[in-house]
């Protein structure tokens, strides 16, 4: 059976099942930034986009918009951002105008598999920290690529299985992973080139932890009926710092469209 949109946002937000989406606002209430290293994306744009007053960058499943709104205050260029959830656009809207940017950024609504068919032209599009929303890593490419003018950036990012690494070493085992071999053939195959490649730091699991566990038994004790998602979504959230520091390789790629 094919995954829906919301189900695959669910697994990429470490929610297993779609009945904890609405309650994800209040969950990570206490982070902006959420699972992707905003100056990271910021740092690679500088040195591989041309930031004129034309270009124009996508950012899907922009989350917050922490990553669009730092790019928009360093580079001063436009960001569309695009996110499923509501409250996330609203808060992205909200830190953009708190940082004097809201000119700059533009934040919508929406399924990013519509937006990846229906946006094009764009000097850059930015895919981080969003799993397997759009694909295994080939259709996922491709899809990017075609959001993007000859010649334009894809930021997106990859989390590779170490040389001889299994399946079944990762805790939050709920899609396939791929050796950095395997990444760079689908690079390839997909006529991109690879301009830079940064590994992630090292997550600060323990606070942000506590501040989940806290949040989440916050929810347990006001609906006592979902407790078990409640609890369950801090044990995925375990498993994927651990698998972070432990089990994967975590990378930001910055690819050109041939």
């Amino acid at each position: 059976m094919t995954k829906t949109t919301e189900e695959k946002l669910a697994i990429s937000l470490t929610a297993k099942t779609t009945e904890l989406l609405p309650f994800l606002p209040y969950l990570l209430q206490d982070f902006w930034e959420l699972g992707g290293e905003p100056d990271t994306v910021v740092e690679l744009l500088k040195k591989h986009i041309a930031a004129t007053e034309q270009a124009r960058v996508l950012d899907l499943a922009c989350g917050k918009g922490a990553v669009s709104v730092k790019i928009a205050q360093n580079l001063r260029i436009m960001v569309n951002g695009v996110d499923l959830l509501p409250d996330f656009i609203k808060y992205a809207a909200q830190k953009a105008k708190e940082c004097g940017v809201d000119d700059l950024c533009e934040f919508t609504v929406g399924d990013i598999n519509h937006a990846v068919v229906n946006e094009k032209g764009f000097d850059c599009v930015v895919f981080v920290a969003t799993g397997n929303l759009l694909g295994n890593p080939a259709e996922t490419l491709d899809k990017l690529k075609a959001t993007v003018n000859q010649g334009g950036i894809i930021i997106t990012d990859a989390d590779y299985l170490p040389e001889g690494g299994k399946q079944e070493d990762v805790k939050y085992n709920v899609c396939e992973y791929f050796t950095e071999k395997q990444w760079m053939a689908f690079i390839k195959e997909a006529d991109l080139e690879l301009l830079e490649s940064v590994h992630g730091s090292d997550p600060d699991g323990d606070s942000g932890m506590e501040l989940i566990t806290a949040r989440a038994n916050e929810l347990s004790q006001k609906y006592p009926d979902k407790k078990a998602i409640f609890k369950d979504y801090v044990r995925s959230q375990q498993d994927e710092y651990l698998d972070i520091k432990e089990s994967l390789i975590c990378v930001t790629l910055a690819l050109r469209k041939l």
